[in-house]
């Protein structure tokens, strides 16, 4: 008996062409994402990797996407190849012209490196969403359609604005503390399956009672 969608398949359903299944798409090994977690574009989900911009292996940094993830078309994720040096008289990058301007190179403790960019499990990314570097969005959070993440993100709240602002909580914190020990998007195919109609009501009494 099939459990759901294969977190294998690239497209795992033939009547939405536009919705791909991140993970089985990418080749970036400094990109890692989750199962189930999709790109949903009509002009080229699979293309998800043009979306993450500036995105340099000598830098080292990562762009992590947990699983259950919706992601809208048009998000961009700027990586910290993005940053220019601060702490000189200018912030032109000669360096990346050549023609002898590599000698003004910076080293990489000279430039604002902010780590990894980190998105949680079953976030909800709206349309046209650019998310800054070195970002951590929390589990559950979801983040309002044109909005700029210049700053992290709580889980379970609901995010928007250029720059964001939380607009709420999506649930008490005594709720949220409970999801999050939950960890419901790491339970096995089956038991999701078998729970679909729970975790999808907002009736949080009667999730409580499965544990």
């Amino acid at each position: 008996m099939k459990f759901g969608p294969n977190p294998n398949d690239k497209f795992p359903n033939e009547n939405i062409p536009s919705l791909c299944f991140i993970k089985n798409v990418i080749k970036n090994p400094n990109i890692i994402v989750g199962d189930y977690t999709y790109y949903d574009d009509k002009d080229g989900a699979e293309k998800f990797e043009e979306h993450v911009t500036h995105h340099y292996a000598f830098n080292g940094d990562k762009l992590i996407i947990g699983k259950f993830c919706a992601i809208a078309k048009g998000v961009e994720f700027i990586m910290n190849g993005a940053n220019h040096r601060m702490c000189s008289v200018t912030t032109y990058p000669f360096n990346i012209l050549g023609h002898g301007w590599e000698k003004a190179t910076p080293n990489l403790k000279d430039l604002p490196l902010k780590g990894d960019t980190v998105i949680g499990n079953d976030v909800w990314i709206g349309q046209n969403v650019t998310i800054l570097p070195g970002v951590h969005i929390g589990d559950g959070a979801i983040i309002g359609a044109n909005s700029v993440v210049s700053r992290d993100v709580p889980a379970y709240h609901i995010v928007g604005g250029n720059p964001i602002e939380i607009i709420r909580k999506r649930f008490d914190d005594d709720t949220i503390a409970f999801l999050l020990n939950l960890k419901w998007w790491d339970w096995s195919a089956e038991k999701i399956f078998e729970n679909l109609e729970i975790l999808c009501s907002g009736e949080i009494d009667k999730i409580k009672k499965l544990i």
